[in-house]
């Protein structure tokens, strides 16, 4: 019987450099009130967010996912010729094909690298970390560029007030490497299909979400799946230096971080608010939110970081990781 054989792989992975893309156009409450009925209080009120970036006709998912994984690649201190491997997470590509893995891997110089999309929705960056963690680490790529990258204007009604104050467009980016220690944790994830009705497109063009029953389920189920990630890590949540959770709404947000609190967080635990200027941008907002903490030196190098990330399907996923 022949014996196949096995790539060595490595110990551990780790995320090597972050980046991220936002479009030029800020759009304001005051803005969206002017063509809906909504004003700057009740949107803060109710989701916390005072702006948001739409994306300009010619920016596009691949576009906005080109310009954040160049800056991960840049920020890890590799050449797009040393990525093998591009994992691009999104759910607002307009068409099933071309993937949009393939085109970012061509126009970011990563040329004959492995490339697919994953769709989990808003917890698609989680997965896809996993995903190009657990390559790494088993052998089947070593340098692996993971996206989430989204368009959401192209699939919300403008004026629908249930979903147009909320979504908005951009893209963050992480590159994966091999590690000697553990850099990212194993991940937590699953689904909670019952609920799928909660978030669809039920006319092929516009998400539609049922709000209220969505925000239960969020700060319900969330934070023990948070606990969960810490526990397959091995971490304590006092160990927690910084909690970015997926940028659905900022109560959400705060409900998350109030039941990791109560468990043992601590309360100078550094949590994510990027929801606040940048709305809520799907499968990116973790790396996004990443990406600006980082810049705005609310997150270190070395920090112990919990991400956790949850959408339609309703599909969630949640790891720890060592920031870069």
């Amino acid at each position: 019987m022949i014996e196949l054989r096995l790539p060595k792989g490595s110990p551990g992975s780790r995320i090597l450099g972050i980046g991220s893309s936002q479009p030029e156009r800020v759009v304001t409450n005051d803005e969206l009130s002017k063509i809906m009925d909504t004003n700057d209080e009740w949107i803060r009120e109710r989701v916390g967010i005072a702006e948001r970036r739409f994306a300009a006709p010619e920016d596009t998912v691949v576009s906005m996912a080109v310009d954040a994984g160049a800056k991960a690649i840049a920020a890890s201190g590799l050449n797009p010729s040393d990525v093998d491997t591009v994992l691009v997470a999104n759910c607002t590509t307009t068409v099933p094909i071309p993937n949009a893995a393939a085109q970012v891997a061509e126009l970011i110089g990563a040329k004959a690298a492995g490339g697919f999309d994953l769709n989990a929705a808003c917890a698609g960056f989680c997965y896809a970390l996993a995903a190009g963690s657990d390559m790494v680490r088993c052998g089947s790529a070593e340098k692996v560029l993971v996206i989430g990258a989204e368009k959401l204007t192209d699939v919300v009604d403008p004026v629908d007030r249930s979903t147009a104050i909320i979504f908005a467009d951009g893209a963050g980016a992480a590159v994966v490497g091999p590690s000697d220690d553990t850099g990212i944790g194993p991940v937590a994830w699953g689904t909670a299909g019952d609920l799928v009705e909660t978030i669809t497109m039920p006319n092929g063009k516009h998400i539609y979400q049922e709000g209220q029953s969505v925000f239960r389920w969020a700060t319900t189920k969330i934070a023990p799946i948070a606990m969960r990630a810490l526990e397959l890590a091995g971490v304590q949540p006092s160990d927690v230096d910084v909690l970015i959770p997926h940028q659905a709404n900022l109560r959400i947000v705060e409900a998350i971080a109030k039941r990791l609190r109560k468990a043992g967080a601590r309360e100078d635990m550094v949590v994510a608010d990027d929801i606040v200027t940048s709305g809520n941008t799907s499968s990116a907002s973790i790396p996004i939110a990443m990406d600006h903490m980082r810049a705005a030196g609310r997150v270190h190098s070395g920090d112990v970081a919990l991400l956790i990330g949850f959408g339609a399907g309703l599909s969630y996923a949640g790891q720890v990781v060592i920031c870069p």
